[in-house]
Formats: structure tokens, C-alpha cells, sequence
């Protein structure tokens, strides 16, 4: 495990006090937690991000083709009272 020194507003501070408090973990979990789910989001950006690079119109109607001319199932069909 790594040791970081962090610097940080005395509000921010202060927020993560409260936050880390009230959600019963500590500061350092909580900043753990945060940056954990920051470098997931980046990562999974940049993973569709190559993905989609990879696809075309021509690939996703020949995917779509494959798809059967069916009617939904009725668990399968918008809701015709609610607004869409």
C-alpha cells in the first residue's frame, strides 16, 4: 500500500469530514471509494470509446438484420397511459 500526501480547500476538508462521518467510514476509505469510482469511469470511457471505433453503419445494420420481425411480448410493450 502507497502513502500520499493530499492537499485540500479547508471546506472540501471539512465535507469529507461530515460525508465520511455520516456514511460511518473513514476520511481515507471514503477518498479511496471516490478515486476508485473516478478511475472506473474513465477507464470504461475509454474502453466504449475504442469499442465504438471499432463498429460501423455497415456492422450494425447487418447485426440489426439478424434481428426477427416479431410483435413485443406484453411485459415487452410501452406502457400506452403513461406520457412518453
Amino acid at each position: 500500500m502507497s502513502t500520499i500526501s493530499l492537499r485540500l480547500s479547508e471546506s472540501l476538508h471539512e465535507r469529507l469530514r461530515e460525508l465520511a462521518q455520516r456514511e460511518g467510514v473513514s476520511m481515507n476509505q471514503l477518498i479511496n471509494s471516490a478515486v476508485t469510482e473516478k478511475i472506473s469511469a474513465l477507464l470504461t470511457e475509454e474502453y466504449l470509446k475504442s469499442r465504438a471505433k471499432r463498429g460501423g453503419r455497415r456492422k450494425y445494420d447487418k447485426v440489426l438484420g439478424k434481428v426477427r420481425d416479431v410483435e413485443p411480448d406484453a411485459n415487452d410493450r410501452p406502457d400506452r397511459g403513461e406520457d412518453a
